[in-house]
């Protein structure tokens, strides 16, 4: 397996699926390719959304315009340069695409157009009924992948 795409959010969790996945990839001395999907401006604005996470906590965003795509973009583009910069590898490719609001979908045409060959994920492990009615991007992703997975539990244990 040459190819790895490892799908970040901005979940304080990240930084442990970059790191496991990152771990991974280099075991089976494979390129790495990070990605982060990037959603409506108006979902980054909603009270229920917590600030960008980056690795040394939340992330400076007055740079940023976030209720833009452009925006978006760049504080997208600046969490995934710090996460290269954290897992200390030059080669890292950073990838930020546009989701529909489908960002299993987005990560799996991603993964097919990079001819990834693994997949690394970070599962939250919420509550079996938020996953019903909400739907959950890693059980979406594990439906319909034809390529591996491997997923990282991030749920905190007390």
């Amino acid at each position: 397996m040459k190819k790895v795409l490892i799908a970040l959010d901005y979940d304080p969790a990240a930084q442990r699926v970059a790191e496991v996945g990152f771990s991974l990839a280099k075991s089976m001395e494979a390129d790495v390719f990070l990605l982060h999907v990037i959603s409506d401006p108006v979902y980054y604005s909603s009270p229920e959304y917590s600030p960008i996470m980056g690795f040394s906590g939340y992330m400076d965003t007055t740079q940023f315009q976030l209720d833009n795509i452009d925006g978006l973009k760049n504080a997208s583009q600046h969490y995934l340069d710090k996460t290269k910069l954290h897992l200390g590898d030059k080669n890292i490719e950073t990838i930020v695409v546009e989701g529909d609001g489908d960002f299993a979908e987005s990560i799996l045409i991603t993964a097919k157009h990079l001819h990834a060959e693994v997949i690394v994920l970070g599962s939250h492990g919420r509550r079996w009924l938020e996953d019903i009615l909400l739907g959950s991007v890693t059980e979406k992703i594990l439906r319909h992948s034809a390529i591996p997975l491997f997923i990282i539990p991030t749920k905190k244990h007390k």
